[in-house]
């Protein structure tokens, strides 16, 4: 069984998760004020704004003239470019949290980078056991229902040279890769049994641009005792529905 990606430690600090997790969604998407983080986070605003102060004197955050935050020169590099993931996530939202209305089971919306996945946008179920927020969170691809769905859009050579490269970390059996992402190409959707965390499911489809090439993954998470297989069909069924109505959005958005 494959192991999980990741285990919160045993001493979680929320304050430097909450710090981190700012500095995440500074890096997806630019710039953001005392009430957005504090809303996100679902903390006061006075916590908000001591969090995002002490970014700022760490250089992980400034602030301008408008009272807005945005990355500062530790997250500079990955601050040149976060109109589009900023984009997307507004505009999916809406979707997200109709979907877990429907569904009463945490969803997501993730990118691929190269090998790996960042989630930018995670809404979580009110149930009391349910998939926690993944938002911010950089998992790799193959190990992923959103990166499975994104890897199946490259090609045979594409996927060869995506993971040629000798760099740290886990790496994926080429030929079984291939045969996975084959039948995923087949079937339209990606199926996760425990792959990225033991005891929880995740069923997605991707979210497609204009063009028609993939932008993101759009999945749906719970605990592995709520699945059952009969309800497959329906899952994907309201899954592509809502990706079909977010690719719909996105384009009037252009």
């Amino acid at each position: 069984m494959d192991k999980p990606l990741k285990t919160p430690p045993p001493y979680l600090i929320h304050s430097v998760d909450h710090a981190l997790r700012i500095a995440a969604m500074l890096q997806l998407e630019g710039e953001l004020t005392v009430s957005e983080v504090a809303e996100r986070l679902g903390v006061a605003r006075s916590t908000a704004h001591r969090l995002l102060a002490m970014l700022v004197y760490r250089d992980f955050a400034v602030q301008d003239e408008r009272r807005v935050y945005r990355a500062g020169p530790v997250l500079e590099l990955a601050a040149h470019s976060p109109s589009a993931a900023s984009r997307l996530r507004a505009v999916a939202l809406p979707h997200l949290h109709r979907l877990v209305g429907v569904l009463d089971e945490s969803v997501n919306l993730a990118v691929r980078t190269g090998d790996t996945v960042r989630f930018i946008a995670s809404v979580e179920c009110a149930q009391s056991l349910r998939v926690g927020s993944r938002e911010g969170m950089v998992f790799p691809a193959h190990r992923t229902t959103a990166g499975l769905l994104l890897l199946a859009e490259l090609s045979d050579e594409e996927l060869e040279e995506l993971y040629a490269a000798e760099r740290p970390g886990e790496r994926p059996d080429p030929a079984g890769l291939r045969t996975e992402l084959a039948r995923l190409r087949r079937t339209g959707f990606a199926l996760n049994q425990g792959r990225s965390e033991r005891g929880v499911v995740a069923i997605g489809v991707p979210v497609r641009g204009p063009d028609g090439a993939a932008l993101a993954g759009l999945s749906v998470s719970m605990p592995s005792g709520r699945y059952d297989r009969h309800r497959l069909p329906s899952l994907v069924d309201v899954l592509t529905r809502a990706a079909g109505a977010l690719e719909a959005d996105l384009a009037r958005s252009d």
